[in-house]
């Protein structure tokens, strides 16, 4: 149940609150857009809460990673391996990972900066737009949230800050591949290992294949949260100084002159 119906007059909507979280437009850097989706395939979409594409993206990224090595070779080659690193590499899976890597990039720089176009115009039309949404798993409405605070859970476990701030389903999806990661690249046995002084076994038990998965998930996590509560709160403002606008401001307000 929400409280706005639209009247199909409306042409565009600067935002809608659904039981799985709050999408809205907001004006985005490209290049910031597009540096996510070269860091990792995916998060430049999910950032645009572009959710299929970006998952997609992200779980494609994941596959053919994996199956061409690329993580592995990285390794090798920052530790001035380059023999070791060739060796590695599967060709069949490298190249076709590149033009879809390739068209990440592309696709998340040219969708943002249709997206500024589409928002400058649903913030002069002003449509309005539901502010609260309650079912029989969840209830979500428009209040404003401590960015600090979703950066802090976010930094404990990457998927809380999202949570925090009601993005379902990114949180979700964040939370499921933060275990997938850690769980297979023994960060946390390394982790065990380096507390008890065994140094040798810890750098023995990790894998840097999925490893390397790891700090840009946590990057993008901290990023994301933040940046969508700041915006959050900007919505939350924006919406209510249009109701008391409307609801208030055409009454004339008297104020009592001091004699």
């Amino acid at each position: 149940m929400e409280n706005f119906k639209s009247t199909n007059r409306e042409r565009r909507f600067k935002a809608h609150v659904s039981l799985l979280g709050t999408t809205q437009l907001h004006l985005r850097n490209p290049y910031i857009i597009a540096w996510w989706s070269a860091a990792f395939p995916g998060f430049g979409h999910l950032l645009l809460s572009k959710y299929l594409r970006g998952y997609a993206l992200f779980v494609w990224e994941i596959l053919v990673n994996n199956m061409a090595n690329i993580n592995l070779a990285m390794v090798y080659s920052f530790t001035g391996n380059i023999g070791r690193a060739k060796e590695v590499l599967e060709p069949r899976w490298l190249l076709l990972y590149i033009p879809v890597y390739i068209f990440a990039i592309w696709d998340s720089y040219r969708t943002t900066v249709d997206l500024n176009k589409v928002f400058l115009l649903a913030e002069r039309e002003n449509a309005d737009f539901n502010t609260y949404s309650i079912g029989s798993v969840e209830i979500n409405y428009l209040d404003k949230r401590r960015p600090i605070m979703a950066v802090l859970w976010s930094l404990f476990t990457p998927g809380l800050g999202q949570l925090y701030i009601h993005r379902v389903l990114t949180g979700a999806f964040t939370m499921v591949f933060m275990i997938v990661f850690v769980y297979f690249s023994g960060v946390l046995v390394a982790v065990q290992h380096l507390f008890l002084g065994e140094i040798n076994l810890a750098t023995q038990v990790l894998d840097p294949q999925w490893l390397l998965f790891i700090p840009s998930h946590y990057g993008f996590s901290v990023y994301d949260s933040y940046v969508n509560t700041v915006e959050n709160n900007k919505l939350f403002e924006s919406e209510q100084r249009k109701f008391l606008k409307k609801k208030y401001q055409h009454y004339r307000v008297k104020i009592a002159q001091k004699g």
